[in-house]
């Protein structure tokens, strides 16, 4: 068995702890982070994601955690539909349901299980080298860790990432998103209903039901530029103002949270990269291929790349071979979904009045049938 030290104590590196320690691998995670501090706002894990948590035998403890999503409704700003999905199409191929889940309920999850000790907080990764027989780490506070490889799960702005492609760059979207998780049980929403409404102007704004009466809402605004200071000093209020003429229960969610729950951050992802395999070091999640969030599969591809490299450990012994033969099954499927998440942004955050017209009258007359079968291959169906 190998000995494999992960870089970042996120969905993808948990999980891939999790499949690895299974393999009866030796696994410690790095987390730069002093405290696991129960942050972040919601997650969608499709049914491609959930059967490959059952897999890995975590499927039941996160299932209890979140809300299947059962219902998914697209909408203009005036709440006129576009187009609704019945994910039980692809739940009932599957096998799992989509579920919706606060990202802080998930991380708990897949903590949970993990050996005492497998963690270590507060090791802020700033370089690594080869060595003869593996890969040696060096930490802010002076220690070093060996192992006979090397997982970057460390994110978008992967110092690991940066140490072996200092070019590459995140980029912007052209848009700005908040984000909260609230208490809607007052609301009495529609159990496991999902919508989303794009609306005009470049605005667009949309819930997901993530258990306990909780719902995590994101607001996404056009912006020219990143960072911008307008938007940084945005608050409720703001949002409220910017979206009130948007169809219930968007004000009224808008109205349930306070400025403390608000989070802030320009959309961002990764321009595809030509390789995820160096050698005995991989990117794995979003250090390797972090997308947009139109497509709610940031997380999904954390898990799915997990469940691949442990398969690939299991076909050979050889770990460059086991990194080169992830990097060939999986680069194809993250690249398309990258593209075509970037892509539906931009779809999504028209401000032409005659494009967004034109659009919304596609997604009107586009028959479900038709939908489905679109999205079918995220689902590998």
């Amino acid at each position: 068995m190998a000995s494999f030290l992960i870089i970042g104590a996120g969905i993808g590196g948990l999980t891939t702890a999790h499949a690895l320690l299974q393999q009866g691998h030796q696994v410690r995670i790095c987390e730069a982070a002093p405290e696991l501090r129960e942050v972040g706002a919601g997650v969608v894990l499709g049914a491609n994601a959930m059967r490959y948590l059952a897999h890995l035998g975590l499927q039941p403890a996160i299932q209890a955690k979140g809300t299947p999503v059962t219902r998914l409704s697209l909408c203009d700003h005036q709440g006129n539909q576009l187009q609704t999905a019945d994910p039980s199409f692809f739940s009932q191929k599957v096998g799992y349901d989509n579920l919706g889940i606060h990202r802080a309920a998930l991380q708990r999850a897949l903590l949970v299980g993990l050996p005492t000790g497998t963690v270590r907080l507060g090791a802020q990764f700033t370089s690594f080298q080869t060595t003869n027989s593996g890969v040696r780490a060096y930490f802010a506070d002076g220690s070093q860790a060996e192992a006979d490889a090397l997982i970057a799960a460390d994110g978008l702005k992967s110092p690991v990432r940066t140490q072996l492609l200092p070019r590459v760059q995140p980029r912007y979207a052209g848009y700005t998103c908040w984000r909260a998780v609230v208490d809607a049980s007052a609301l009495h929403l529609p159990e496991g209903s999902s919508v989303e409404i794009w609306g005009n102007a470049g605005r667009r704004i949309g819930y997901v039901p993530v258990g306990q009466g909780k719902v995590y809402w994101f607001a996404c605004l056009n912006s020219a530029e990143p960072n911008s200071p307008i938007f940084r000093a945005f608050r409720t209020t703001d949002l409220q103002q910017t979206f009130a003429d948007f169809p219930a229960p968007i004000p009224a969610l808008l109205a349930l949270t306070t400025d403390a729950q608000l989070l802030w951050n320009d959309i961002l992802d990764l321009p595809p990269l030509p390789h995820l395999a160096y050698g005995r070091v991989l990117l794995l999640g979003d250090a390797g291929h972090a997308t947009t969030p139109n497509m709610g599969q940031g997380a999904g591809q954390a898990v799915e790349d997990a469940a691949v490299l442990a398969r690939c450990l299991v076909a050979t012994t050889d770990i460059p071979a086991a990194f080169q033969a992830f990097e060939r099954r999986r680069l194809p499927r993250t690249t398309r979904i990258v593209n075509t998440s970037w892509q539906l942004g931009k779809l999504a955050q028209l401000e032409n009045p005659a494009l967004i017209a034109l659009r919304n009258t596609f997604m009107r007359l586009l028959p479900q049938a038709v939908s489905q079968r679109q999205m079918a291959w995220l689902y590998e169906l």
